[in-house]
């Protein structure tokens, strides 16, 4: 490693090259490696090769599947775009390995953040791009701002991950916008791009934290109703005059929505407020409207 490279991982594991120079490889082999990732980059090594390659040129995909060649068998394998190469890891010891790879390479990394770029609904005329540190301390997103400023999140807090492509610092780029509270319990938006990267892996590493906390769990539309509203602001005490109910059967929904893990409880009866998950269960009911 080179002088301040940081190791971040250090498993063993799998590869396969799936696609190279653009053409499937369908006979390609597995190789067991131990599979090493810096700050820096990405190691695979075997008893008679070691490739490491620097994360400015791996594209962690918006859609893996698309990239495993028809009839390739890889099931639990994150596939990897290099160029017009596609690599498949699998680290079988790590739950998560295309989460963990994410934090790995955002680690230390100088990023564009625009914050705070919505702030309970009203975009902030005045927010502009800048550089910011990145760097996820646990659960928490650690955001080093200029001028000393630092902001920090739970990355279980954030509700909704989008993704555009917009002008930023003079160019087109992908921009990846979550919402999440702030320390004044405000829903903010904050958008983050840099090089084409950075909003990939970030992009991913978020939509995967809230993917690991949805079940089953069906709202009927008087859930979605009470959901929006609260979403949108109404007061929990005025809900059964909101939605048309009585306060018996909206407290029975908040039960349902705090056994669902949409709401967090701030009073013994009928005050509660929503949480990540309520905030994304909330968009995509005002969405399908």
């Amino acid at each position: 490693m080179s002088e301040g490279e940081q190791k971040l991982v250090d498993t063993q594991g799998d590869y396969l090259y799936a696609v190279k120079g653009g053409e499937p490889l369908p006979d390609a082999q597995w190789r067991s490696c131990r599979i090493v990732i810096t700050d820096e980059r990405l190691v695979l090594s075997t008893s008679s090769n070691k490739q490491a390659i620097p994360h400015s040129k791996i594209l962690v995909p918006d859609d893996g599947e698309d990239l495993i060649p028809d009839g390739m068998d890889a099931p639990g394998a994150t596939p990897l775009k290099i160029g017009n190469n596609v690599i498949l890891v699998d680290a079988q010891e790590l739950s998560d390995f295309e989460s963990e790879y994410c934090r790995a390479a955002l680690h230390d990394e100088v990023i564009l953040v625009k914050y705070p770029a919505i702030v309970g609904g009203v975009v902030q005329e005045d927010a502009s791009w800048s550089k910011a540190r990145f760097r996820l301390d646990d659960d928490e997103i650690v955001l080093g701002l200029p001028d000393n400023e630092t902001v920090r999140f739970r990355i279980d807090n954030v509700g909704t991950v989008d993704t555009a492509t917009e002008q930023v610092a003079g160019e087109q780029r992908e921009v990846v916008k979550a919402e999440h509270t702030d320390e004044e319990g405000r829903s903010v938006e904050t958008h983050f791009s840099g090089v084409q990267w950075h909003p990939r892996a970030l992009g991913t590493l978020l939509r995967n934290t809230i993917e690991t906390r949805q079940d089953e769990y069906e709202l009927d539309d008087l859930e979605n109703q009470v959901l929006m509203a609260l979403y949108s602001g109404v007061a929990p005490f005025e809900m059964a005059d909101f939605v048309g109910t009585d306060v018996e059967e909206v407290e029975e929904i908040y039960q349902r929505l705090l056994d669902a893990g949409a709401v967090d409880k701030v009073r013994e009866r009928t005050e509660v407020s929503l949480n990540a998950k309520g905030r994304n269960l909330a968009s995509e009911a005002m969405n399908e409207q």
